[in-house]
């Protein structure tokens, strides 16, 4: 439930006939439900426009569902029954609450609490350009500041470790699952493909005579397809040309990481990375640090940072920019410990 206040009574005849909106309401996806508030029509609104028309990813969709149903509640605590009656102070509380928490919620981090207010200007700028209301009063509403991370990434001598422990249950790459599981890691720091790219590829999406894969991008959103490169090393083409039936992708259109019942999915990718990851005695590796191993490497080479943007999928290159920040780390380091005066 959205946590919305509840609907003012309307009388026994009401409940036996149902207005519009409850019809509608009926109609809702499943998972969407909550009160019958305006301020609560608005949220579900724009979560079906995030849905269908933005093609945002699933759990994005879901971390937005979480973030404006706790929103709908403190507004509705507050006296706000519609999204035009919300103030800039409402949304400042909001924010401050997020941070300091309550008796049913621990405080947020600056990170966490950004994210959450994100999510609230958005549905604020939706409102306005739809016309549920006549501002925005969270355009001057500033999120917090997280403190600065740097992607882990590993390096070069560790990524190699890794793959080379890349095994199925027997410890042995020449079996099935092991030349599988060597070809998904392969991808992974081969492309920097996200794992939920990887998972969702098909035999058809791969180009094995150029080494390059048809990647769908975060969300599947429209144009962000790219071509993800592929390792030289013949790791997927050996894996795809096994066979039409396990063991091996399942001929024309099957998928690509596979299991014998079917599809890999991203929690068996997950634990196939953390069984090479143990066996090669690494700590603290996930998926997306092959991706960032991806890129602080092309940069290390000398990639240029708009080349390894358009490899990565990002939308723009200032994502990206945070890769040269783990360099020019790294040449401070080097220096720090090479140079004489830096010794001094």
């Amino acid at each position: 439930m959205m946590g919305g206040s509840p609907e003012p009574t309307a009388g026994r005849g009401a409940a036996l006939s149902p207005s519009p909106s409850s019809r509608s309401t009926a109609r809702r996806p499943a998972g969407d439900a909550g009160a019958g508030s305006a301020l609560d029509s608005a949220v579900r609104t724009y979560l079906g426009h995030l849905a269908v028309e933005r093609g945002l990813a699933a759990n994005t969709l879901s971390s937005y569902r979480r973030d404006l149903r706790r929103y709908a509640q403190v507004q509705a605590g507050r006296g706000r029954e519609a999204v035009g009656e919300v103030t800039e102070e409402d949304v400042r509380a909001f924010l401050v609450g997020l941070r300091e928490g309550d008796e049913d919620h621990p405080p947020l981090s600056a990170g966490s609490a950004a994210r959450a207010l994100v999510a609230v200007r958005g549905l604020h700028r939706f409102a306005l350009r739809e016309g549920l209301a006549a501002g925005d009063p969270a355009h001057d509403v500033k999120p917090p500041t997280p403190p600065r991370r740097l992607p882990k990434a590993i390096s070069l001598e560790d990524v190699e470790r890794l793959l080379g422990a890349a095994a199925g249950p027997s410890g042995d790459q020449g079996t099935a699952r092991g030349l599988r599981d060597r070809a998904l890691l392969e991808l992974l720091y081969g492309s920097g493909a996200r794992i939920s790219e990887a998972v969702g590829l098909d035999v058809d999406d791969l180009d094995l005579r150029d080494g390059f894969a048809r990647v769908a991008g975060k969300g599947a959103r429209p144009g962000s397809c790219r071509s993800a490169t592929m390792p030289a090393r013949p790791w997927t083409p050996t894996w795809c040309g096994r066979g039409p039936s396990w063991p091996g992708p399942g001929g024309a259109g099957g998928a690509v990481p596979e299991r014998a019942r079917g599809r890999l999915s991203r929690q068996g990718a997950w634990m196939v990375l953390r069984a090479a990851a143990d066996r090669a005695q690494l700590s603290e590796v996930s998926p997306h640090t092959l991706r960032h191993s991806f890129a602080t490497h092309l940069l290390d080479g000398g990639a240029d940072v708009r080349v390894v943007q358009e490899l990565l999928g990002h939308a723009s290159v200032t994502t990206t920019q945070v890769y040269t920040l783990v360099t020019v780390q790294l040449l401070r380091e080097v220096y720090a410990t090479s140079h004489p005066r830096a010794r001094n």
